[in-house]
């Protein structure tokens, strides 16, 4: 069954974090393109694996190290076992600090110089690099979609798949296709009639809201917009409109700070919703504090996306990830992905142990790994290059909800939480 991509709802919250940002700029594309066929190794060789992620970027140095830091925890505890067929990964880390610049000297370091076998959990605020690592063939797998390149480029492959030609063209003629799930959901099983959609005076945040409010329509929402001054928010005032019109549901196109300070703001008003909805960005152990002072708001909170609830001790493949990160001061949603992404790269490179652990041989699993699921976290990953987008599917998605002493607790199954859907257009 299908998802939605979920490019747009990261890409909009990571812009929402560099509202005033620089992010650097692209170095001109060059041509060094090598042979994709790297040597097997010796048996007893380790087994070299890069990832990417913008640790020291502009908005901030924990906003992208969640899959990074689950991958390194898959790994760490794959060394401890024994690695892949007796041998042990390699990590080779780079930190492009959120730049185009950063990006393409980590790509050079690690895909030239360390002859890396495969990248995983590739997290860039700007991913310039991608056209040099498709054009040297080297899986990127598990990647978050905060751009349009897992989109774009064969050999990258997304945590939530693609269903877009990725021959050199972002999409189709540019445009990328998202469902209407999340709002069936909370209409179908909540009952939800009007919602509020909550952002910024600024271009990212308006058009990510923009993009919203046609989603809702168009499941047949009654829509009620806000626009706060990004300077000087008023939010109490939008808390009273809110409450005024009756929202059910409030979706918002604003910062994490920005959250709580307009949830608190509800709460200080009394404005009672059936649910105030984030994503999965947000998804994070770190609720208690980040909304301390907004309790009732705190716990009205929502998360969607497409792998299996982190607080899912239940489930074994989650129960093993926390066993695994218990270390760890904070969990996350982008963590589990990361774990996830390391294990699909693990999985590949023992398929591949026979015969040599190659980057073609991986790409090879990769092209093949169709209802990929890490075990029951991830939804089943697809990557088919249709001429044309869909204009319905069949769309899955997690659902958890925030309760005080509980934590995230999910919401149903989410291999059969599915709605057939409209695919609506958007530009990355």
């Amino acid at each position: 069954m299908g998802r939605r991509s979920r490019a747009a709802e990261i890409l909009a919250a990571v812009l929402l974090l560099a509202l005033s940002a620089a992010c650097g700029s692209r170095l001109p594309e060059s041509d060094f393109e090598r042979d994709d066929r790297t040597p097997a190794p010796r048996d007893s060789a380790p087994v070299r694996v890069g990832i990417i992620a913008s640790a020291t970027s502009p908005v901030g140095g924990s906003a992208f190290t969640g899959p990074r830091d689950g991958a390194k925890a898959w790994f760490d505890r794959l060394n401890a076992r024994g690695g892949i067929d007796g041998r042990r990964v390699e990590l080779r880390l780079c930190d492009d600090g959120g730049s185009g610049v950063g990006n393409n000297e980590c790509v050079h370091k690690l895909v030239e110089e360390d002859d890396v076998v495969a990248l995983v959990a590739t997290t860039a605020l700007d991913y310039a690099g991608a056209s040099r690592v498709s054009r040297a063939r080297v899986p990127d797998i598990g990647g978050q979609p905060i751009g349009g390149a897992y989109d774009t480029y064969p050999h990258l492959y997304g945590i939530y798949g693609s269903l877009a030609p990725r021959d050199g063209t972002t999409g189709w003629d540019g445009k990328l296709y998202g469902g209407t799930e999340v709002y069936r959901y909370f209409k179908r099983e909540h009952g939800a009639r009007t919602a509020a959609v909550v952002s910024y005076n600024q271009s990212a945040s308006a058009a990510y809201a923009r993009l919203v409010e046609r989603g809702l329509r168009a499941e047949g929402y009654k829509v009620v917009t806000e626009q706060v001054d990004f300077a000087l928010p008023n939010f109490r005032a939008v808390a009273a409109d809110l409450k005024e019109q009756g929202a059910d549901l409030v979706f918002d196109a604003i910062d994490g700070h920005g959250n709580a300070r307009l949830c608190q703001a509800m709460d200080q008003v009394g404005a009672d919703i059936t649910a105030k909805v984030t994503n999965v960005q947000n998804w994070t152990s770190t609720v208690p504090d980040a909304y301390k002072d907004a309790p009732r708001c705190r716990n009205a909170l929502w998360a969607t996306g497409a792998s299996r609830d982190f607080d899912d001790t239940g489930h074994p493949a989650v129960r093993e990830f926390r066993e695994a990160t218990k270390g760890l001061e904070t969990h996350s949603q982008w963590q589990l992905e990361g774990w996830a992404a390391a294990r699909w790269f693990t999985d590949a490179a023992k398929s591949c142990a026979k015969t040599g652990i190659t980057r073609a041989c991986v790409d090879g699993f990769m092209n093949r790994s169709q209802g990929y699921t890490a075990g029951g976290l991830l939804l089943p990953v697809e990557f088919q290059r249709l001429a044309e987008p869909p204009k319905t599917r069949e769309t899955c998605l997690s659902v958890a909800r925030w309760q005080d002493g509980k934590g995230w607790v999910g919401q149903g199954d989410m291999n059969r939480t599915c709605f057939d859907v409209p695919q609506l257009a958007y530009e990355p």
